[in-house]
């Protein structure tokens, strides 16, 4: 594996600071709009859920997450304990998943969930192709810092986790982490990666795969623009399920006050968010329904029903909480009457005591009598006949 972890929204992906009049409601609107979020609002906020963000720290200090982050401990080792900085991307990921909107501020699209923070090394996204997808993986028997926090959350009551960080090449830990975490009833939602304009890309004409976006079961993310059309350097390939907005999307800065990004780790972020608000109003829904309630609400569906650049189409919260409770329904009629055996035929005869049945007992031993009375008075028969 790449020792290059990488954070799907980099520096060099940051748009032009937006106007300082123009308050930060109103610059996102179009987001929310798009995944028609407040729609969802009237069910619900995403209360009772947490949500870990696996990514660099979150500085629980910033108005909109203040009193709602959990700091778990340094997901980089196992043994040793360090304190960890708060980072720019894992505070703006949060904040998109989770901002309370307190002050006027950003509001995310489950802001009545919490934040359980799981440090992982990142760095912001290299220059394309500044990192080759093809170098040989390291073969290691140790648990990587990604599989250890999908482990952690699993068993500290995350019920969804946002990903916004990828590499190249799956890792055996980390794929037995993401089916523990599953079997956990656990929801993982990630970035599918921002190599849509490599030189690999436009040779292949596919994105390489990034992970844990490329692991099964996880939720793969691609970005969309405004009007919902693919964003161009939006990783495609096989890994994304569905699609967000990745385009001038505001976040939140740890300095204070924000700034537009682009990339697939806010649309990954927002797609977490939508999961969380399921998860609330349906806590028992598994892993693989949420994703189908996800699919089964989203808008702009292509042509040919999916494709590699968005998926789906791109996620309605509202359509996808409708989606769920459908699903939900189904599952509580699953289960048949105690008095139905595969619908409504018969029930089969019960099984006849073990040992010798005593009415063919008595059955063939009449028809012994009766052999044995007229074999014994043939005899007699005879007998006379001959004297």
């Amino acid at each position: 594996m790449l020792s290059v972890v990488r954070a799907l929204t980099a520096a060099a992906l940051l748009l032009p600071a937006p106007a300082v009049d123009e308050p930060i409601r109103e610059q996102q609107q179009w987001v929310l709009d798009a995944l028609n979020v407040e729609q969802a609002w009237t069910v619900t906020k995403g209360a009772g859920v947490t949500v870990a963000v696996i990514d660099s720290g979150v500085d629980a200090e910033v108005r909109e997450l203040r009193g709602r982050v959990t700091l778990g401990p340094d997901m980089n080792s196992a043994s040793v304990e360090r304190k960890v900085e708060p980072g720019r991307h894992g505070t703006a990921m949060a904040a998109l998943v989770a901002g309370s909107g307190a002050g006027d501020g950003l509001i995310g699209v489950a802001p009545e969930s919490r934040i359980l923070s799981l440090p992982v090394a990142v760095t912001d996204d290299l220059p394309a192709d500044s990192l080759d997808p093809l170098e040989e993986p390291e073969e290691t028997t140790l648990e990587s810092p990604l599989a250890r926090a999908l482990r952690y959350a699993a068993n500290h009551g995350a019920k969804v986790v946002t990903m916004s960080i990828g590499s190249y090449g799956p890792v055996k830990s980390e794929r037995e982490a993401v089916s523990y975490a599953l079997s956990k009833g656990v929801v993982l939602v990630a970035a599918a990666g921002n190599d849509g304009q490599t030189d690999y890309a436009k040779d292949k004409g596919t994105s390489y795969w990034s992970f844990p976006a490329g692991y099964p079961g996880v939720i793969g993310v691609a970005a969309v623009d405004k009007q919902g059309r693919p964003a161009a350097f939006s990783s495609d390939n096989l890994s994304v399920l569905v699609a967000a907005p990745g385009v001038d999307v505001p976040v939140v800065k740890r300095t204070g006050g924000y700034e537009p990004a682009k990339g697939t780790s806010p649309a990954g972020a927002l797609v977490a968010g939508v999961a969380a608000l399921i998860k609330s109003r349906h806590p028992a829904l598994p892993p693989e329904q949420v994703a189908q309630a996800l699919i089964a609400g989203a808008r702009g569906r292509p042509a040919a029903g999916y494709d590699d650049k968005t998926g789906f189409g791109v996620v309605d919260a509202g359509a996808a909480l409708n989606a769920a409770a459908n699903l939900a329904g189904v599952r509580s009629e699953v289960a048949a009457p105690e008095n139905l055996h595969f619908g409504e035929g018969k029930d089969a005869p019960p099984p006849s005591r073990p040992g010798p049945d005593p009415w063919r007992l008595w059955l063939y031993g009449g028809g012994v009598l009766v052999a044995l009375v007229t074999f014994s008075g043939a005899i007699i028969v005879l007998n006379q006949r001959k004297g």
